[in-house]
């Protein structure tokens, strides 16, 4: 994360980076930074997440950190979180008129789990059914379930950007049917 080396770069933003940098992902969840947006904010980092079973993907992501210094009105604050989650579901879920009400929760019982606070949180939950027709005739119908989300982290010394990436780590469990184990119950293996 090039970003922590520049003398530049504000002191908020290398220690959130570093934050990221010592993160340890959930067992299945393998994280990589990726090019980030260079026009939205001066300073900015972003990761690319997949959770996986075995050889099963069982949801993906992407999770932006965005930081400008002087400030953002729309923000309303100097950090915005730019969120995606995605996974396929059963079909019979992706029907089911109260999904976006129950993924919206996901997130926001994740912050809250996580004590992330946070303003200005914003987004959409998209489910989609796909049906293949002609020479892709034979493809199975697909169901997927996205959650588009952004907010304003609350990033100073006593409030870490850490419970954010773990609200994050959850949303992805969320959106993928493996939502996190409350402590003391373990999963039997090869059951989800």
């Amino acid at each position: 994360m090039a970003e922590t080396r520049s003398s530049t770069t504000p002191a908020a933003f290398r220690r959130a980076v570093a934050e990221v940098a010592a993160m340890t992902w959930r067992k299945g969840i393998t994280v990589e930074e990726i090019g980030s947006p260079q026009r939205i904010a001066p300073h900015s980092v972003a990761l690319s997440a997949e959770f996986t079973e075995g050889e099963e993907q069982v949801s993906s992501g992407r999770l932006i950190l965005l930081h400008d210094p002087a400030g953002n009105d729309a923000w309303h604050g100097t950090f915005r979180v730019v969120s995606f989650a995605r996974a396929e579901v059963d079909l019979e879920m992706v029907a089911d008129p109260l999904l976006p009400e129950v993924a919206w929760s996901w997130m926001t019982d994740a912050l809250e789990l996580h004590r992330a606070r946070y303003a200005a949180l914003a987004g959409t939950v998209t489910a989609s059914y796909g049906k293949s027709f002609g020479e892709m005739g034979d493809a199975a119908d697909q169901a997927d379930v996205e959650i588009r989300s952004s907010w304003t982290p609350v990033l100073d010394d006593k409030e870490p950007l850490t419970g954010h990436l773990f609200a994050w780590q959850d949303l992805l469990g969320h959106v993928g049917g493996r939502p996190p184990l409350p402590p003391g119950v373990v999963q039997f293996p090869g059951r989800s």
